[in-house]
């Protein structure tokens, strides 16, 4: 039986007693006939009326009740309660129904905003972005991701990723850059849920535009610096040049004319000697290769090196260590480590190693004046050596970087000194 009806027939039978014991005091209290069946049909009769008119106080409302669910339920804010107020049940729980309406009009507004400025960015984005259910299907995408793949929203929504050509790129382990459509696309991907239901996300940033801008700076700075190389080497020569030949061609020649010439051939001789070791400093640094890593040594190499320099003691503190690196590539890093510190040592150079969980520590101290200008160190052909290429500690840090490790270069805290520190991962 329904809840209202159960309350009305409650009702109805406390007031079905006390009619039946208002008609027995009649009956029994000696009323003359016409005044017995009277009081009897007007009690019959308020019984009724009063019958009714409480299903309708209770069902009424209820009902009202009912309708703003159902409206709240179908996102439909627009109705609300009367008499919400705070005096009686009843009343709390319309005036609470009242506040949840508020409440989730409120809520779907600024989830209409919030999709809104969503759609907004979207269409406004570079980045072409896709978003895939459980089952591979497209469920988002952006002007920019119909833009790559040229074909329209309409006809892209619902179709798999297979179909696509973005299956293979859903993987964690894919590629992170990709080639396509006569561009190149730096590829993201993560997932999220959407109502409990897992969900792949793929974003693709356009990099074609970024790397030729890269690519063009890079010439500009590689033109700046050779140009530059070759203006201070070809200088000096041609004007020497020009002068041993005006000299030549004098009728009477001076009498240190042969110790001018010799001066001569000895500047563009050392000019030519710097040109020469800078392009073969830059095509060094052109020409590294993948590593080739297998296990070896560190204390062994760093013994092997440390040997070639003689210039000042060097101090050894480390125990026997593994690395999984390229063993030509990492003699160079640390010669060129070695030498720079015993270049610049005034008595002595320290080089220590170990081994802690996150890899090999090697570092290499010296005792000389430290390092100035600490932000070009490692920019390509600067130097603070007369005869310096500029190229040893960039090559060093390439090397460090390739096998996945850190090279630093610093100013000693404990003394007068420069520090290099490596750290390398993958030791065993």
């Amino acid at each position: 039986m329904h809840y209202e009806k159960r309350i009305v027939l409650t009702a109805l039978l406390a007031v079905a007693l006390v009619a039946l014991t208002a008609l027995l005091l009649v009956f029994a209290g000696g009323f003359s006939a016409k005044v017995r069946w009277t009081v009897a049909f007007v009690i019959v009769i308020a019984s009724v009326v009063a019958g009714y008119t409480l299903y309708e106080q209770l069902v009424f409302p209820l009902r009202t009740l009912s309708n703003i669910i159902t409206a709240l339920r179908e996102e439909d804010y627009s109705l609300r309660a009367r008499y919400a107020s705070r005096e009686g049940a009843f009343g709390e729980v319309m005036l609470e129904v009242n506040s949840l309406a508020d409440l989730m009009e409120s809520r779907k507004l600024e989830a209409v905003e919030a999709a809104a400025l969503l759609r907004s960015v979207l269409a406004r984005i570079d980045a072409a972005i896709f978003a895939f259910d459980a089952e591979e299907r497209l469920q988002l995408v952006n002007p920019a991701g119909e833009r790559m793949l040229g074909i329209p929203r309409e006809r892209l929504l619902g179709e798999t990723a297979s179909k696509l050509g973005l299956h293979d790129l859903l993987d964690d382990d894919a590629p992170t850059t990709i080639d396509r459509g006569g561009g190149r696309w730096d590829v993201r991907r993560t997932s999220f849920r959407e109502r409990g239901v897992p969900h792949r996300l793929l974003v693709f940033a356009d990099i074609t535009r970024a790397l030729r801008e890269e690519e063009t700076e890079a010439w500009r700075r590689i033109v700046r610096v050779l140009g530059h190389e070759l203006n201070n080497s070809l200088a000096p020569i041609k004007s020497i040049a020009t002068s041993l030949e005006q000299l030549v061609q004098r009728e009477e020649l001076p009498e240190d004319w042969r110790a001018d010439l010799a001066s001569g051939m000895r500047v563009i001789g050392s000019r030519t000697e710097a040109l020469t070791r800078f392009t073969r400093a830059y095509a060094q640094l052109a020409r590294l290769p993948e590593p080739r890593r297998r296990d070896l040594r560190v204390d062994q190499l760093v013994r092997r090196v440390t040997a070639l320099e003689r210039r000042v003691p060097i101090a050894l503190d480390g125990a026997e260590a593994h690395v999984h690196a390229d063993e030509d590539q990492l003699e160079q890093l640390l010669i060129n480590l070695v030498k720079n510190a015993a270049e610049a040592a005034r008595e002595r150079v320290s080089v220590r190693w170990s081994v802690n969980g996150d890899g090999l520590t090697l570092t290499v101290e010296d005792d000389g004046p430290g390092v100035s200008g600490t932000a070009n160190l490692f920019v390509p052909f600067f130097t603070t050596k007369p005869t310096g290429t500029g190229v040893g500690l960039f090559l060093s840090r390439q090397i460090a970087e390739a096998h996945g490790g850190t090279l630093t270069l610093a100013n000693r805290t404990d003394a007068a000194g420069a520090v290099a520190t490596l750290r390398l991962p993958g030791v065993s």
